[in-house]
């Protein structure tokens, strides 16, 4: 096998099409089919399916994807390293944050002492939830992730990084805001919260199971623009990480009240590769990543 067959490969089953991926490539369809054949003959193994809708990877042609696309990551990232030696860092580094989270409000701090300290490196930040950010990092598209969790996942490493307590938010008027509240009354009470496979649900269905209650659901909100204005319009009320928290109370001046008997920490991590190591610009990144993280939470005074 050679690089650039690999290359070919992985955009054929990207797009799905010889014909497309031939005019991406800037190759001709019958070379680029040739290639494919050559590939093929190396692994003695059939690779794609042909149909008239454009082709699809067998079985082999998964794994192969799978090992390809980790490959071409390493090499790419072996150019950067050797690239970056003796001269200012420069290259790209992916970042992913949770929404909802303390990552959110990483961000802009990330963006502005990435460009002091090393200006070369184009910075990209990719909000999404937890499930897809472990899902990029593990197949090699991602280098970094903070979200919450940090459940041991075969082929990912977790950083813990802190744990946050979670907060009842809400614009009832007979929810004012008070320090604390007992998880109990907020059985009786509507909740917008995330999909069940959400972390932050998780750990709110997991808490009222230890009280023997339930929570009262009447949505299930992903956007957190949608979710701020369901709460302010009285639609119900939400249960956020005191980060997240106390960004959305601020903008619309909603109520806060730390959730008590039991309380409910989120635990927010750096997830990382478990194969793959980071190459010079992303291991800088990650040193300021952690950096912010302990100013966030008052390590060492901000500089």
């Amino acid at each position: 096998m050679n690089l650039r067959r690999l290359k070919y490969f992985v955009k054929i089953v990207d797009i799905g099409s010889l014909t497309q991926a031939a005019d991406i490539l800037h190759i001709a369809q019958p070379a680029l089919s040739q290639q494919l054949v050559t590939l093929e003959a190396e692994l003695q193994q059939q690779l794609l399916i042909r149909t008239k809708r454009g082709v699809t990877p067998t079985e082999a042609g998964k794994v192969l994807y799978g090992h390809a696309q980790l490959i071409l990551r390493q090499c790419e990232q072996a150019q950067s390293d050797v690239n970056a030696s003796g001269h200012a860092l420069s290259g790209q580094v992916s970042v992913g944050l949770a929404p909802g989270t303390a990552a959110s409000t990483l961000s802009l701090p990330l963006l502005q002492r990435v460009r002091q300290r090393h200006p070369g490196i184009l910075l990209y930040l990719n909000e999404n939830f937890g499930t897809t950010l472990s899902e990029l990092i593990m197949n090699g598209r991602m280098d970094m992730a903070v979200l919450y969790g940090g459940r041991e996942v075969h082929g990912l490493s977790f950083v813990p990084l802190m744990h946050e307590p979670l907060f009842l938010v809400s614009a009832e008027p007979s929810l004012q805001p008070r320090e604390q509240i007992p998880l109990a009354e907020l059985a009786g009470i509507d909740l917008l919260l995330p999909r069940t496979y959400n972390t932050m649900r998780r750990l709110v269905d997991e808490a009222f199971l230890r009280i023997d209650q339930s929570a009262r659901v009447v949505a299930e909100i992903e956007s957190s623009a949608t979710l701020a204005a369901a709460v302010a319009d009285q639609f119900g009320s939400t249960i956020l990480p005191e980060s997240a928290a106390r960004v959305l109370a601020d903008t619309h001046a909603l109520y806060l009240s730390r959730i008590v008997e039991p309380e409910i920490e989120a635990p927010l991590a750096l997830c990382l590769s478990g194969h793959l190591p980071l190459s010079v610009p992303a291991q800088a990144v990650k040193a300021i990543l952690l950096e912010l993280v302990a100013e966030m939470r008052g390590d060492r005074p901000r500089q």
